[in-house]
């Protein structure tokens, strides 16, 4: 199949979910390690000893790796910016993503290619002109519109703005995932109310809760509107993915480093099959919805457009929970794989599995599997259901291994929640 320009760039937040990024489609994934990238708090698995692993695990597979450090960077931290630079140097990181002026200064005397982050808030044509001699790629600001964007990149060819590389700059836009109320993720909400920056990667995301405003005259209470005032929506672009692309961004970013794996795989696959359609001029409106249903199965805080088809107030949960349309719930552990027969065995630990059940297994090295339970064997017999302390086995198209966990899907009875402005 005919593939676009574009990249698509998927969020690793565990091996798990690295698996689900490359088997989805992705052209190449983000991860942080340590306390320097701005999800220390919610994706603390992955360390300075595994930038070799994913990386190796990367190209393997033709995928590219890209480190973010992003945060603020202290005086105290400069030792361990240094580290973490030369671990990623010699295991072969494909980029490091950016924004503090001491660790671009880094990279470029390792000669680590630079991707300057949406921290830095780039707006405006003299700033990709200043970054652009130290980075080849920009991630704009997420405030900007379509039509921004296209002027942009319009500039960018127009001034033949090139970066160290001798290439053209490139654009990197994000198109789906988490929004935060703060300009393009700057934040400190986090850092008043608990003393737990946002900006050093350790927000606490209480913009995500419910807030009451008290008229201090009279004593009365009101709540804005019922909704969750300042935790946006998450932002989708499957709708206008086609408009995207003719502004002439090279890479569209997925946010999600601290959502599951399900989530990774699903939103990849998704985009990545919306630009294939593009290319082959099959993106129609019945494959859109499609997308769309898969989008809302996974964890999402209901969809909207973000500020790319003109904006200029964002739209609000009204839940402070997951509107997606499916949730999977744990009910068993791999034990072992029957290569030749592909049977797959498990350890029921929790609830019931019965038959015509739809099924996930999630693992550090499988990714993400889904299949449905076509028939369950306990003790030599089959049986329609499987319960806790049992024991069983299920025909399974995939190798499964001990560390592996199986979830079975629900339905939620959450609908589709979806708003576009075009």
């Amino acid at each position: 199949m005919k593939k676009t320009h574009v990249d698509v760039l998927a969020p690793v937040g565990s091996f798990e979910s690295l698996h689900a990024a490359i088997e989805g489609g992705a052209n190449a994934i983000y991860f942080g390690v340590e306390q320097l990238n701005m999800r220390t708090k919610s994706t603390p698995s992955i360390t300075i000893q595994d930038i070799k692993k994913i990386v190796s695990i990367c190209h393997v597979n033709k995928v590219n790796a890209y480190l973010t450090l992003n945060t603020t960077v202290y005086d105290h931290d400069k030792n361990l910016v240094k580290l973490i630079l030369e671990k990623s140097k010699k295991a072969g990181v494909d980029a490091i993503i950016a924004c503090d002026i001491a660790v671009i200064m880094e990279c470029s005397k390792l000669k680590i290619p630079v991707h300057i982050s949406t921290q830095a808030n780039v707006t405006n044509i003299e700033t990709v002109e200043f970054y652009s001699r130290y980075a080849d790629l920009i991630v704009l600001s997420r405030e900007l519109t379509l039509k921004q964007i296209e002027n942009l990149v319009r500039e960018i060819k127009r001034r033949k703005i090139k970066g160290p590389s001798g290439d053209l700059i490139k654009i990197e836009i994000f198109a789906h995932g988490a929004l935060c109320m703060a300009v393009s993720g700057k934040c400190y909400l986090s850092l008043h109310s608990n003393n737990s920056a946002a900006n050093r990667g350790a927000c606490i995301q209480n913009c995500r809760h419910t807030y009451t405003v008290i008229d201090k005259d009279s004593g009365e209470e009101y709540d804005v509107n019922n909704e969750y005032i300042m935790s946006a929506k998450d932002l989708c672009t499957i709708d206008f993915l086609d408009k995207i692309l003719e502004t002439g961004v090279s890479v569209i970013k997925i946010e999600g480093r601290a959502r599951a794996a399900d989530y990774v795989i699903k939103t990849t696959k998704c985009y990545r099959e919306a630009l294939d359609a593009i290319a082959n001029n099959t993106y129609t409106k019945d494959k859109i919805e499609q997308w769309k249903n898969e989008l809302s199965s996974v964890f999402n805080r209901g969809f909207w457009d973000g500020y790319y088809l003109g904006r200029k107030i964002g739209e609000w949960n009204k839940t402070g929970e997951s509107k997606a349309t499916q949730k999977k719930v744990y009910v068993a552990k791999g034990v072992k794989f029957f290569t030749g027969k592909k049977i797959a065995e498990f350890k029921m630990e929790s609830g019931n599995l019965k038959k015509g059940d739809s099924i996930l297994v999630i693992g550090p090295t499988t990714g993400v599997k889904n299949s449905v339970v076509e028939e369950i064997v306990v003790d030599g017999k089959f049986t329609n259901e499987t319960v806790k302390g049992e024991s069983f086995t299920i025909v399974f198209p995939h190798k499964i291994r001990p560390s592996d966990k199986l979830y079975k899907l629900l339905e939620t009875g959450y609908a589709q929640d979806y708003s576009v402005s075009n």
